[in-house]
């Protein structure tokens, strides 16, 4: 058993993991995905540490196209769906293949009766035809590489939809091919602008006409260089379409619109690529609540997972939860064509003090940095700006200034201070011409500075000529209709080139070997049993975590020496492997500082039990321990993601407060610290009202420890809580005085 923690958990970490009998890995801090031929590795828990990247280049821009079920009969759907498949092929210089048994030319074009008499092996086969499944057999023998399955009626529909995608899948894992769908649609052949240039926009939907508002943004001049609609994702999936999408040059953001998770891990570690990249990844996820869970289930066929993983999952690899489809297209487009920030305070600039002051309150509120400006650049920007009118941050002009060349110079003098990263004006209406020139002043200013100028148009028209034409046609100026978008898109802009600047990717470091812990764990795991505190104490033991010195006994004598030996005042408490919540049976005394108190105490415990019927293995007599912050560390399952750890406040304020924070196995020691940081009760582990602050670092160490055991146990243990975990003083360590363990 270990003793006290001291000094940093950096320092020391590595001691006292080996003296549990586990050796950590060197760190080494990766800024590049793995080569693929590392694909295969897998982690102490089974699971890959790594991913191919699909070779996408001939889905997206194939030399040559097979539509089988193409028709051109009036009236007909497969017609439409066909001259559009055509008119895409012509624009990507793909070689178009009808394919029809009845037919001898389709547009003009000849026909093949059937995929056996292709002309050429081909990039990609499009399947107009209600089952897919004859057709993949059909096409395993031409070689195609990729196909887009349309129908619908598969997981969508139900269990009899769900046997028939599972066939589906079968078929295609047997060809060979990758394909897309089913129960997708045709937006991956949608006509993209050609004429816009910059860092474009790569979109993933699950439904695709939730991807609509993004795809329009070609209308306000911002790039979109490919979208995927992955339906029913039989084969490819979100994750594929993400780990391609970051390796491209061109995407300066990947877009998605996601309705349920395939793989977990799978989705981990396409994050995992985009964030070495330094790619962001803004993503709509439905499943917040129970109705949206269930939606998505009965459109997509998929779990959502449970969502405060799902979100925790996101934050921890750096993807960008949004809530609506128009944060989505404006903190994507912001985060696609902004330049890296030089700083990270934000400067709110306008032409009246309560809008300045209106926007300040909701930007602060949301967590952005609004520095005040020195007083010499305060000094500096009362030569055009009124004494009167404050200029500390936010900036009022009091719109004097705005129509002429001061304005320009106001501009200027902002951006130029080194505490200043982002510019942002607020124009709740047009009022020409000020605010025209206003607009081309913000224009002007924004393509001479490297910083980020961000304007925020608040007329509900949008048809004014300084917005049309002046704001939408810089590509250096970051336009929003609405306030809350903009703070949306500047906090994620701010936060990913955080989040990406100290980026190091948890897989690198991640255990691929059992540790002698886990030999030890092993012997201790009764399947499909809860262990009795005593058997779970002995789990914690066997990873290093603290806890109280105790006995367990079977007589009011032996407890009688058992608390001489582990010294007064003790704890006694019934063990057994059914139980749970000791303390509302009345099974915990605590406080015992005499013989005849110990010997009264094992009586009304065992009569207790005996009165309920519990089954005992024992009386654990225990050490005292009452100074500090309780707190809860625990293991559960997740359907989508396996091991999950948590933290939170512990004792009886965890089902009360409800607050704790979630992470996904691999993760490091900085995702443990932030942890505590998110939760509401941290203010307590820095010490409150006199307390002295606790040993976090202790606590950061036990969460470690509890995420190897999840990796290591994670399919023999269902779920594990020590509650509560005695946080000590610094430098005296954590200790776990209660542990309750279910396997699996």
């Amino acid at each position: 058993m270990l003793g006290s923690t001291h000094g940093t958990l950096t320092t020391d970490f590595r001691a006292r993991v080996e003296a549990c009998g586990e050796t950590p890995r060197t760190a080494v801090h990766s800024t590049t995905a793995p080569a693929d031929g590392d694909a295969a590795e897998l982690d102490v828990s089974g699971r890959p540490l790594h991913s191919d990247v699909p070779d996408l280049d001939r889905f997206f821009r194939p030399e040559s196209v097979a539509v089988i079920g193409a028709s051109d009969a009036d009236g007909r759907p497969n017609t439409g769906i066909t001259r559009q498949l055509i008119a895409w092929a012509g624009r990507v210089g793909a070689r178009i293949h009808p394919v029809h048994p009845t037919r001898a030319t389709v547009f003009g074009l000849p026909c093949h009766a059937s995929v056996a008499d292709l002309p050429e092996q081909v990039d990609l086969a499009v399947l107009l035809v209600s089952d897919p499944v004859p057709v993949i057999e059909q096409l395993a023998d031409t070689k195609v590489k990729f196909a887009v399955a349309f129908a619908s009626g598969f997981a969508e529909t139900g269990a009899a939809g769900a046997a028939a995608q599972a066939r589906l899948t079968t078929a295609v894992q047997r060809s060979g091919l990758r394909l897309l769908g089913p129960n997708t649609n045709l937006n991956a052949f949608e006509e993209f602008r050609e004429d816009l240039d910059g860092p474009a926009i790569a979109l993933i939907t699950q439904s695709g006409h939730q991807g609509r508002p993004v795809y329009t943004l070609q209308e306000l001049g911002i790039r979109l260089s490919h979208w995927a609609p992955t339906g029913n994702e039989a084969d490819l999936e979100t994750s594929d379409f993400i780990s391609y999408f970051a390796e491209q040059p061109e995407v300066g953001a990947i877009a998605c619109y996601v309705e349920g998770l395939k793989d977990g891990r799978q989705f981990l570690l396409a994050a995992d690529r985009a964030a070495r990249n330094g790619v962001p990844v803004v993503a709509v996820k439905v499943g917040r609540t129970e109705t949206g869970a269930r939606t998505a289930a009965s459109h997509t066929g998929k779990l959502t997972g449970a969502d405060t993983v799902v979100d925790a999952a996101m934050r921890q690899f750096g993807v960008i939860r949004v809530d609506g489809l128009d944060e989505l297209q404006d903190t994507a487009a912001l985060l696609a064509r902004a330049r890296p920030p030089r700083a990270d305070g934000v400067v709110v600039y306008s032409i009246s003090g309560g809008t300045g002051a209106h926007f300040s309150d909701l930007a602060t509120e949301a967590g952005l940095t609004l520095p005040t400006l020195s007083a010499a650049k305060q000094q500096e920007l009362h030569q055009w700006i009124p004494d009167y009118l404050g200029v500390a941050n936010p900036i009022d002009n009091g719109g004097h200034p705005v129509g002429d060349w001061r304005g320009r110079k106001i501009i200027d003098a902002i951006l130029g201070d080194p505490s200043v990263g982002v510019l942002i004006c607020p124009i709740t209406g047009p009022f020409p011409p000020m605010s025209d020139k206003l607009a081309q002043d913000l224009v002007d200013a924004a393509e001479a500075t490297d910083k980020l100028v961000c304007v925020i148009w608040g007329s509900p028209i949008g048809t004014e000529e300084a917005y049309r034409t002046t704001l939408l046609g810089s590509s250096r100026v970051a336009t929003f209709r609405t306030f809350g978008n903009c703070i949306t898109a500047v906090r994620a802009y701010l936060g990913h080139h955080r989040f990406t600047a100290s980026y190091r990717s948890p897989f690198d470091d991640a255990p691929r070997t059992p540790s002698p812990s886990f030999r030890k764990a092993q012997a201790l795991m009764r399947p499909g049993q809860q262990l009795s505190e005593h058997a779970a104490k002995q789990l914690l033991r066997a990873y290093g975590i603290r806890v109280p010195r105790e006995q367990l006994v079977t007589s009011a004598a032996a407890a009688v020496r058992a608390a001489g030996l582990v010294g007064y005042p003790v704890v006694m408490k019934a063990s057994g492997p059914q139980l749970g919540h000791k303390t509302e049976l009345g099974l915990v005394k605590i406080g015992l500082t005499s013989a005849s108190q110990i010997r009264d105490a094992y009586r009304e415990l065992t009569d207790v039990a005996r009165y309920e019927n519990i089954p005992l293995d024992g009386v654990l007599v225990c050490q005292m321990v009452e100074r500090g912050v309780e707190m809860v560390v625990g293991v559960t399952q997740d359907d989508l993601f396996g091991p999950t750890v948590t933290v939170g406040l512990g004792g009886v304020l965890v089902e009360v407060l409800h607050d704790a924070a979630v992470r996904v196995p691999p993760f490091g020691e900085d995702q443990a610290r932030h942890m505590l940081t998110e939760l509401r009760g941290h203010p307590l582990l820095e010490g409150v009202r006199g307390a002295p602050p606790a040993d976090v670092d202790a606590l950061v160490e036990v969460i470690l420890r509890v995420q190897r055991m999840a990796l290591e146990l994670g399919d023999v243990l269902s779920e594990l809580d020590i509650n509560p975990l005695m946080v000590l003083p610094r430098g005296q360590g954590a200790v776990a005085l209660d542990a309750l363990a279910i396997c699996r």
